[in-house]
């Protein structure tokens, strides 16, 4: 049985996130999907939606098989506990495979790292993307208040 471990932070879902979880389950028999807590995202900004219930919308995904929180202090110590043959990173990760290669070897880590590739039939295949046009078509600017009346 092949165990293959995807992470993320999975703020907004959207058909890049199921693109990317669908290819991580086609490398192996069991998908788990490590969910980013809030207080590790530095990277970008804060998540929009809570952690909680951005487990629960992973969880509810077809591709996933299971589903846990990233641990707030060891980055590691998930896929310690999860013994994986294969961890997948998304397209738009900021890392490479091989950078994050060299970081399990340093903690004693074994596993290869493969990044699944761009879903090119997307117009809005980003989180943020998202929330920039619900501003847009909404009113709103991030300098000033809501449109009078709401």
């Amino acid at each position: 049985m092949t165990r293959v471990v995807a992470t993320g932070t999975f703020d907004i879902i959207h058909p890049g996130h199921l693109y990317y979880l669908a290819g991580s389950k086609a490398l192996g028999d069991e998908l788990y999907v490590i969910v980013a807590r809030e207080h590790n995202v530095r990277h970008k900004p804060q998540p929009i939606i809570p952690e909680a219930q951005r487990l629960a919308m992973v969880l509810g995904l077809k591709p996933v098989d299971h589903a846990v929180l990233g641990d707030l202090v060891d980055k590691f110590r998930p896929i310690r506990e999860l013994k994986p043959d294969i961890i997948t990173i998304g397209f738009n990760q900021r890392f490479t495979p091989e950078t994050l290669e060299a970081e399990l070897k340093a903690e004693g880590i074994d596993i290869p790292v493969i990044r699944i590739g761009q879903f090119m039939d997307c117009e809005l295949c980003s989180s943020s993307q998202i929330i920039d046009r619900a501003i847009e078509r909404r009113g709103y600017t991030l300098s000033r208040s809501p449109p009078s009346g709401e």
